[in-house]
């Protein structure tokens, strides 16, 4: 036993690591690090749900040394894939009761000693009275082709970004302020489905609905969470890294998967109901079942903790602008829009414009939002393959169309191009 663990009740206890990978080469780096870097890693239970082709002589699990006994495999053909919601909910009915659980994607690196930090971190939130403490967050990144000394140097929390025109909310990482001297991890808004360290018992409290398919597994599973009894926390340390860019996979599973946008569609119709996003509502409870929400607080708990209102998509200043949740009902609510056009480059003269005209307009055709682009931002945007424009702002009300609409140097308008939001 590492001498660290000698003052921690928990020292001991076991974890149930859920890993669901797909064609990802990180996946045995991944494993080999998490069990090196651990103290105790005799009282890990690793469940993979390993989505592999024969193309990838890479992805070879059948002989894993001395833990090998540790790791339990679900063997899927990628092809047979339903998407990683189905995965980790297939892993987590492999859950035996173990007392934590840590789930993560399949291409991660830890710090020395994780396991021992991730229960000291329970531990102190127990001791200030939080019964059910969820560690979680988007984690700083690393790169397997970069050496360490350029992986991420510190530890992240996860801020609103935006909701998409699905009404799906997205999060952004960003560092932690002043996070040397924190001395506890400290409150979160939202849940990462690639860093969650809790109670083992979260596997059957909050399981994953394996109807869903990517976007709104985060922000339904976290209300779920808060619901149930759950307080979120990001930790105030590096205890693991992340990568991010996938850009090192060779197929992510949206692209063989030809039955995705049905089933992305479906997601959002779930999460839409469940939550309440723009008024909408499920008549039938049973719809949801073991997947639904708790009885320890209401999702109008959550949306005052975290300065969000699903009805009207609207968010309190506070969230805006990154401060600490405050759970209260006080403070400055506004709707805040922001997206991504992505228009074919061809359609432009780009040599000859001047700047482009952004516009979010409403059914009567009222702008609620105008941007023009000039300038070096313009020169961005213009030396790409294709044009990526965002626009983001207060807005009185939701947009339902946007006009990206050129001015060229003669002084002249050019087409305009309206996309529905």
């Amino acid at each position: 036993m590492n001498k660290k663990n000698i003052l921690n009740p928990y020292a001991g206890r076991t974890i149930f690591v859920q890993i669901a990978a797909f064609r990802d080469k990180e996946l045995i780096p991944t494993l080999k690090d998490l069990f090196d870097k651990s103290n105790e890693p005799e009282n890990l239970h690793v469940c993979v749900c390993w989505q592999h082709s024969e193309e990838d002589d890479w992805d070879k699990i059948d002989n894993f040394g001395q833990w090998g006994d540790n790791i339990e495999i679900i063997d899927i053909n990628a092809d047979d894939s339903k998407g990683v919601c189905w995965a980790r909910n297939l892993i987590q009915q492999k859950y035996k009761n173990e007392d934590f659980t840590l789930q993560l994607d399949s291409h991660h690196r830890f710090v020395e000693g994780w396991d021992t930090e991730l229960k000291n971190e329970i531990l102190q939130l127990q001791l200030q009275g939080y019964k059910k403490p969820l560690l979680t967050g988007y984690i700083t990144s690393y790169h397997p082709s970069l050496p360490k000394k350029e992986w991420g140097q510190e530890p992240w929390q996860m801020m609103f970004d935006r909701f998409t025109p699905d009404g799906v909310v997205f999060f952004s990482p960003a560092p932690i302020p002043d996070w040397e001297n924190k001395k506890s991890p400290i409150p979160a808004r939202f849940y990462s489905a690639h860093f969650c360290f809790t109670l083992g018992k979260f596997c059957k409290e909050v399981p994953h609905d394996p109807r869903y398919y990517f976007h709104g597994e985060e922000i339904t599973i976290g209300v779920r969470a808060y619901t149930k009894g759950y307080d979120l926390f990001h930790p105030h340390k590096i205890i693991a890294y992340h990568e991010f860019t996938r850009d090192y996979r060779p197929d992510k599973h949206w692209d063989t998967y030809s039955d995705w946008g049905n089933h992305n569609e479906k997601t959002y119709r779930l999460m839409k109901e469940l939550l309440g996003i723009d008024g909408k509502s499920c008549t039938k409870k049973e719809k949801y079942g073991e997947y639904g929400i708790g009885k320890d607080r209401s999702i109008a708990d959550w949306e005052n903790y975290a300065g969000i209102r699903f009805l009207d998509r609207a968010l309190q200043r506070e969230t805006l602008n990154s401060a600490p949740p405050s759970n209260t009902v006080e403070g400055d609510w506004c709707r805040y829009f922001k997206h991504c056009i992505n228009l074919d480059k061809s359609n432009f003269n780009c040599d000859d414009i001047e700047f482009i005209a952004v516009a979010l307009h409403n059914d009567d055709n009222e702008t609620l939002l105008r941007k023009d682009i000039a300038g070096d931002e313009l020169s961005v945007i213009l030396s790409n393959d294709n044009l990526h424009i965002w626009i983001e702002g207060e807005v009185a009300e939701l947009p339902t169309y946007c006009v990206v609409w050129p001015f060229y140097k003669n002084s002249e308008w050019g087409q305009r191009h309206i996309n529905d939001l």
